[in-house]
């Protein structure tokens, strides 16, 4: 998936190409699909033979072809190029060239003397480069267009691309349909409106969705618009070899079919299948008859589970199922196949590794996060605790204070006047000791009405003797 305006590589004298910033240089793949590396560009393997044929890109790579160079034209990679059309000239892109070519020919059964080739007319001028880029920003505008009209002759199709020639003197349309489709009023409509030669051209799904281009399940850019070019039919029985669950939600890719990368290790499972014995469904033994429950085909193993024994399989390597099977055939059964379980040893690594690269899991910053939360909610409540032990001595400890505490919170219909509150509190205060406040010499004292009182008194020195005055 790249940019649709094809500037990133092209660009005015003395000035910069717009785009990603790669300088027209992309090596990613992003701006050209089926993108090449030409890692033999600049090592020619033929000393005594100049090969002129170009691999040429239309498009961001969604067509190529092969183009002589017989004016001996200077190139590199990612240049514009004006070659030959049916009619008229085409600009393209410079994928490949020198050596690699050969391969690429060789793998599309191209030959060097196939009359097919044409030839390549010059470099790009900025006329030409003006243009094809016209063109190209006409295309979105004219494929919604397109679809308006060919929606009011109901027709069964779907126009999934549109492509203008270098020269713009010819529209392609790409569409996929079903069915065969009678388009000739439709041809008439499009002439008659874009003013330019129509060529109508179907493609299948898959092809529409290269084109197209995309994300897939994997969170990759589609193989088919990035580098997959053979599109091989995807059957069923590729699933089941694997052991995969049909379901055609998670099967079925973009374009609607089965996914292309189920093809991918489709080899290795057939390899491996041909060390399992064939047409093994039942084992007969002593104990009773077991059946095939499912086969591991990476790791070897066959399950087996005796009838009435649900939930209880056994596991038995595809060695010990080819004696079995062949004990059968000689009138010979096994005592029990619990005998020929294969019991897996799983190694719990309890070992902590220190992260040197500092390569920390998210689940590893949540849990740091909340013992920080937890740790400082744990400091503001001790700091609470603190202030409420001090507030209590002062007014007489948490005892006295907690009702008080808990008055705050009860509703206010609850509450009690504002009379009878002081009320109460200043009989807590008579309760707790009316002298309270009164000097501490004086708290002991009786009352100044009974001080006179002989019992009241203390211990008085005897009075003076006054018989010898």
């Amino acid at each position: 998936m790249g940019c649709g305006s094809g500037s990133c590589g092209t660009a005015k004298e003395g000035e910069e190409p717009a785009g990603c910033g790669s300088k027209g240089g992309c090596s990613t793949g992003g701006c050209n699909k089926n993108n090449v590396s030409d890692w033999l560009a600049d090592m020619p393997l033929s000393f005594n033979e100049n090969f002129n044929i170009v691999e040429v890109a239309f498009k961001n790579g969604s067509r190529k072809g092969f183009y002589r160079n017989t004016g001996n034209f200077d190139m590199h990679k990612g240049q514009l190029i004006v070659v030959e059309a049916a009619q008229g000239f085409d600009i393209g892109e410079v994928s490949i060239q020198g050596e690699l070519v050969k391969v690429q020919m060789k793998k599309h059964k191209v030959t060097e003397r196939d009359d097919t080739i044409r030839n390549i007319l010059r470099i790009a001028t900025e006329q030409d480069i003006n243009t094809f880029l016209d063109g190209r920003n006409k295309e979105n505008e004219t494929m919604v267009r397109a679809r308006a009209i060919a929606k009011t002759q109901n027709l069964q199709m779907k126009i999934g691309d549109v492509e203008y020639q270098g020269d713009g003197k010819k529209l392609t349309l790409y569409y996929t349909a079903d069915d065969r489709v009678d388009f000739r009023e439709l041809v008439k409509v499009f002439a008659r409106d874009f003013k330019v030669k129509i060529e109508m051209r179907q493609i299948g799904a898959r092809q529409e969705a290269a084109r197209i281009g995309g994300m897939g399940t994997c969170g990759r850019e589609l193989c088919c618009s990035t580098w997959l070019q053979d599109f091989k039919s995807v059957t069923t029985q590729a699933v089941r070899y694997q052991n995969l669950a049909i379901n055609t939600e998670k099967m079925s890719g973009q374009c609607g079919r089965l996914k292309c990368c189920l093809n991918y290790e489709l080899d290795t499972y057939n390899d491996a299948l041909k060390k399992f014995p064939k047409n093994v469904e039942k084992i007969e033994t002593e104990e009773g008859t077991a059946t095939l429950r499912k086969t591991e085909i990476l790791k070897k193993l066959m399950w087996f589970e005796y009838e009435g024994t649900h939930g209880n399989p056994i596991k038995i390597d595809v060695e010990t199922v080819a004696e079995l099977v062949w004990m059968n055939k000689q009138g010979k059964k096994p005592a029990t196949l619990g005998n020929y379980n294969v019991v897996e040893n799983v190694v719990i690594d309890e070992s902590k590794h220190d992260d040197l690269v500092g390569q920390v899991s998210l689940s590893t910053l949540m849990e740091k996060d909340r013992k920080n939360r937890n740790k400082g909610r744990n400091n503001r409540g001790g700091q609470g605790n603190r202030d409420n032990r001090g507030g209590g001595r002062q007014e007489g400890g948490n005892q006295e204070n907690k009702p008080a505490q808990e008055n705050r919170y009860k509703p206010q219909g609850d509450r009690k006047p504002q009379g009878e509150r002081n009320n109460q509190q200043g009989n807590r205060n008579n309760q707790q000791g009316g002298n309270r406040n009164k000097p501490q010499g004086d708290r002991n004292r009786p009352p100044q009405g009974d001080r006179n009182k002989p019992e009241n008194k203390g211990p008085q020195a005897p009075p003076p003797n006054t018989d010898n005055q």
